[in-house]
């Protein structure tokens, strides 16, 4: 059939026909290929896979807006599909590069899992790559609909309209937006500087949590209890908090027990050791106990030990809390903090049976 009785638009949409059909096919004929190519990395095994669907998109448009090129200028209708096309374009563009970050962010975080005893170096990485993805997704995104937004004659005049007359109304903008500003740049300072990870153990305003997810505006704390903390990145920034896997995830705990003067500290000493010799809590470094306080009434018993994590330390302190206040029970009963009270010698017949100088003793 002779295609020049369809006019120039009939052509047209069968040569689009023609281009979208032969990079489909395309496209299922080389998936298979470029998967096979990418095998051995997997970074690129999940770049290949996210970018699968805006590939589909993008290279037929792009081979549409070259074809609309050499249709005739003064074509009725042309700069509108030329247009409409370059927009669409525009967006298959942004969202494979975004789905290119994402494909980075997936094989690196997969090539460093934080499930080992010795996770440091992979939540470093970990943390680096997810707030550097989502702070190059939004520059992505803003940057896109920059362009988009430049392909209208009406929004140009507008952007320089508005960076004119940039007085008043760009101080509003940045007092208002000045908030979100501060979080994306704190976003980029833990980036580099890395005072917080995914998966460290924090304390903030007092709350004892681990480090869930970053954003590009706030941080995700799981708090022992299953509840969430919120809290803005430049919180980080501004305030001091406690971070106990900062280095390294090994901690130091305490027991304190408050006990008569009478307890012989060596038996516990030795039964605290032997506790920690049992428990698979313990990294065998730091087991001690140490007299710590005296008042006039009991003194302080410290039990320091260690262990490769906070959680288990948290266990094991909990198991040796247990077992030497039943230990004390068992072998040392007067051994807890008792109050004396000195009540006089008895007169007479006031106090049968007790003999003279006898000091009672009320625990």
């Amino acid at each position: 059939m002779n295609i020049d009785i369809l006019g120039p638009w009939g052509q047209f949409s069968a040569v689009a026909l023609a281009i979208v059909l032969t990079t489909q096919l395309a496209h299922r004929l080389l998936r298979p290929v470029v998967l096979r190519l990418a095998n051995y990395s997997a970074v690129l095994v999940a770049i290949t896979r996210r970018c699968d669907r805006p590939v589909q998109w993008l290279v037929p448009l792009a081979a549409l807006q070259l074809a609309l090129q050499g249709m005739p200028e003064n074509l009725h209708g042309l700069p509108t599909v030329q247009h409409m096309t370059g927009i669409l374009a525009i967006t298959a563009a942004s969202w494979m590069v975004i789905a290119a970050l994402r494909g980075v962010a997936i094989g690196v975080i997969a090539l460093h899992p934080s499930d080992g005893p010795d996770n440091l170096a992979a939540r470093r990485i970990q943390t680096q790559t997810r707030v550097l993805v989502r702070i190059a997704t939004g520059v992505v995104l803003v940057t896109g609909l920059a362009f988009i937004l430049m392909t209208f004659p009406r929004a140009r005049q507008l952007g320089a309209s508005l960076l004119a007359s940039a007085g008043v109304a760009g101080l509003i903008v940045g007092i208002a937006a000045r908030s979100v500003f501060s979080n994306l740049l704190a976003g980029l300072q833990i980036a580099l500087a890395q005072p917080i990870r995914i998966d460290d153990v924090l304390i903030v305003e007092g709350e004892w949590g681990r480090v869930e997810e970053i954003t590009a505006t706030y941080v995700v704390l799981k708090i022992w209890d299953e509840r969430s903390l919120i809290v803005p990145l430049g919180w980080f920034i501004e305030h001091p908090f406690q971070n106990w896997t900062r280095r390294s995830a090994d901690i130091l705990g305490t027991v304190f027990l408050w006990v008569d003067y009478a307890l012989p500290v060596e038996a516990v000493r030795k039964e605290a050791q032997r506790l920690c010799e049992a428990s698979p809590h313990w990294d065998r470094r730091v087991c001690s106990v140490q007299v710590t306080e005296a008042t006039e009434r009991a003194m302080q018993l410290r039990v320091l030990v260690s262990s490769s994590a906070s959680g288990p330390n948290f266990d094991l302190r909990c198991e040796l809390r247990e077992a030497l206040i039943d230990f004390i029970q068992r072998e040392f009963p007067q051994g807890f903090p008792r109050v004396r009270s000195d009540l006089g010698e008895p007169v007479g017949d006031a106090a049968p049976g007790r003999r003279q100088g006898q000091v009672p003793v009320v625990i």
